[in-house]
């Protein structure tokens, strides 16, 4: 059972929290007040654990000779050679067919969103993560998956608004992540990743603040407009823009101050501010509607 370790570690269950944007859908919706679509929501989460996992090693697989260059990533099973690439293939395959097959008993919506989750992080694995724009643009597209696969998990309309969020901030954490990248690796940067011949520190940090901007007044116009009024029966959720803009100026600190961003999962657990942010982004957000319904 020595391959047991070297296997979890590749599951990377740390990164397990960005499938937390399935729970959107059931917060928005106001259906965390019944057990059956909370179950539902829970079962879908575990579905895009296994599935997101399988990316995981496929990825490393692939990258396994360039991530032997890298200080960090050199570290993990596969590239170090800890964990044989039969077996972690099978693997992969293994979750993939497994999170398919549970899909099922959802719903066939979800089926094929997870379906589409799995085929999307494959090519982006084969091909588009060597794309510029393309690259940073496939993985936020992954995070609306994940928000639109925690709707239709439960039947339930997400709003347009939401899901361009959700994308712009998938997009800012991942532009974030190329920054950190080319910061960390500086003139090897290519050797690693092909597109971070092309960007540079200054365009990416053009682009951050695009998409700073744009995430940050997408967010706002969704808490004020009318169907979110006529949804919930309150203008209320106004106040939780405030959470909003803290959080991405906490990140954007984090970035350019501390030189972070290279593993956002990592720095929303261990940056505390950053965490009771996002806690008290998340309470207010739920108390406001649970009132709003009373």
């Amino acid at each position: 059972m020595r391959f047991l370790k070297p296997i979890i570690i590749e599951l990377r269950p740390v990164q397990w929290i960005k499938n937390l944007f399935l729970f959107a859908g059931l917060i928005f919706s106001f259906s965390f007040t019944r057990l059956g679509p909370v179950l539902q929501s829970l079962l879908g989460f575990v579905i895009f654990c296994l599935a997101s996992s399988s990316i995981y090693i496929l990825n490393d697989i692939i990258d396994r000779d360039i991530d032997r260059a890298h200080p960090q990533k050199r570290k993990r099973p596969i590239a170090s050679g800890e964990l044989n690439i039969r077996l972690a293939l099978f693997a992969s395959i293994l979750l993939a067919v497994t999170s398919m097959i549970l899909s099922v008993f959802l719903n066939r919506s979800f089926f094929i969103v997870c379906f589409s989750y799995i085929l999307l992080m494959t090519v982006y694995s084969l091909a588009l993560k060597n794309i510029i724009i393309l690259d940073v643009i496939s993985i936020a597209f992954g995070f609306i998956l994940r928000a639109v696969a925690g709707a239709v998990a439960i039947n339930v309309e997400i709003s347009p608004w939401l899901l361009l969020t959700t994308f712009l901030l998938a997009l800012f954490l991942g532009l974030c992540k190329r920054r950190y990248e080319i910061i960390l690796l500086r003139e090897n940067a290519h050797t690693h990743r092909n597109t971070l011949f092309h960007y540079s520190s200054y365009l990416l940090d053009q682009m951050i603040a695009v998409v700073t901007a744009s995430t940050v007044v997408t967010y706002a116009l969704y808490t004020m407009a009318k169907e979110t009024y006529l949804k919930f029966g309150t203008r209320l959720l106004g106040l939780t823009v405030p959470f909003v803009i803290y959080g991405i100026f906490r990140y954007l600190y984090l970035v350019h101050r501390k030189e972070e961003g290279g593993s956002p999962e990592k720095t929303l657990l261990t940056d505390r501010p950053l965490l009771v942010d996002i806690i008290l982004w998340g309470i207010t957000a739920i108390l406001i509607i649970f009132l709003s319904q009373r």
